[in-house]
């Protein structure tokens, strides 16, 4: 008993230390395109160019998937795709299995 509540407890820390490291890495983010960005704007002319914000969009990609893990979000493998594939896959073996007898 005492194991389960122990691998209770270090699964929940787990969750809590991905969780909090989403944080980190979002807060890293608005800090860091902040300061380029706003280097960028006090010393250009031409402020609206895609090169300058190519590092926000792409470490935006980024930081959607971190999100997704850490919140364990997946739209497209999620519990009903699983199940779909796991059917499919019961159905196929009761063909083989059907036409074997």
């Amino acid at each position: 008993m005492e194991n389960m509540n122990n691998n209770k407890l270090a699964r929940a820390k787990k969750r809590v230390d991905e969780i909090k490291g989403f944080y980190i890495h979002a807060i890293v983010y608005v800090l860091v395109n902040a300061f380029i960005l706003v280097n960028i704007y006090l010393n250009s002319n031409d402020f609206w160019q895609w090169s300058h914000f190519i590092t926000l969009f792409g470490w935006g990609i980024g930081l959607a998937f971190h999100a997704g893990k850490a919140f364990r979000f997946n739209p497209f493998f999620g519990k009903s795709w699983e199940e779909r594939q796991i059917q499919k896959y019961i159905d196929e073996d009761k063909k083989q299995m059907d036409k074997f007898l």
